[in-house]
């Protein structure tokens, strides 16, 4: 498939010119956080949030990226191209929010966000990088519970070799959702061995609170090691198969955004390098990007047998 697409690379909001608003976001913030965390919300996930631990082996060198940027920062392509899309997304009604997992499973259920979350038992917090494949990076403690407690609960048969996930579809309430040339709904895919990995996350919060709507609301996927667009946000579908999944980008532009996404600063994308990154705040920092993010010594070994496929 060759697909011609109005993005642009000169499409990507420059953070310099968009953090030259955080005066006027400042003001924004004032007003408070329950324009983020509508009541109904911050409510139906207190009771997880209370006693949250924090996991010592995910305490990362580099200082949290601060809330405000993290919160009005965000790629979200179902709301919009632009980087200012949070407003946009607080359309999306989160309560109730079904999930199924299906597939190739011995127990596959429908299960309610809230429900799923308190039967995968205690919630943790790590602090991960997360780098954009667009060379940006940020630093944000993340609330949840590892993947493979799914795993262990839904039981994969044998033949199950893959993960796939999808996402909402609402074009009612999603902008983007309405623009034909993108195969929505969003969807990725991991091999059941990345989704069984100690990294793999299901994030259900952000900055010891609910997760916001534009990070994904109510929870997300997170896979430090790979490229931002791989974690995928508000997963309404879990499904193991026998067959490698099709992503969302790859699906578009495969040469630019494969199946794999782990971070390499020694493979461009088609059009920038990767090998440095912008970490997000009010002064921008520019350093060199890691292999795997800095994390290849919990999944390096995945890809010993297929090199070609790093990246």
């Amino acid at each position: 498939m060759k697909f011609k697409s109005n993005y642009q690379e000169n499409s990507i909001t420059p953070s310099k010119v968009f953090f030259e608003r955080r005066k006027t976001l400042k003001k924004i913030f004032l007003i408070g956080s329950s324009i983020l965390l509508p009541s109904n919300y911050r409510l139906a996930f207190a009771n997880i949030l209370d006693n949250v631990e924090k996991n010592e082996n995910f305490i990362n060198t580099r200082p949290l990226t601060l809330e405000k940027y993290a919160t009005t920062y965000n790629n979200f392509y179902e709301f919009g191209s632009s980087k200012n899309i949070w407003r946009s997304a607080q359309k999306l009604e989160t309560n109730p929010w079904l999930v199924s997992i299906d597939g190739l499973v011995e127990k596959p259920l429908i299960i309610e966000a809230k429900e799923l979350v308190e039967l995968m038992g205690p919630i943790e917090e790590r602090i991960y990088r997360h780098r954009c494949v667009e060379a940006w990076a940020m630093t944000l403690p993340w609330s949840g519970f590892e993947f493979s407690k799914i795993i262990e609960y839904v039981q994969p048969l044998n033949n199950a070799k893959y993960v796939q996930f999808e996402t909402f579809l609402d074009p009612k309430i999603a902008r983007g959702q309405k623009q034909k040339w993108y195969p929505w709904p969003y969807t990725e895919g991991l091999t059941i061995q990345e989704a069984s990995n100690t990294l793999t996350f299901m994030a259900t919060g952000l900055y010891g609170k609910e997760l916001p709507k534009q990070n994904g609301a109510p929870f997300r996927l997170v896979l430090p090691w790979k490229y931002g667009f791989k974690s995928i946000k508000s997963i309404k579908k879990i499904t193991f198969t026998d067959r490698k999944p099709i992503s969302f980008w790859e699906n578009l532009q495969p040469s630019e955004y494969g199946f794999w996404a782990n971070v390499n600063p020694n493979i461009p994308h088609a059009r920038w390098s990767q090998e440095n990154e912008k970490l997000i705040g009010d002064d921008i920092k520019v350093v060199p990007t890691q292999i795997f993010n800095g994390y290849g010594e919990y999944v390096e070994h995945l890809y010993n047998n297929e090199k070609k496929y790093y990246f």
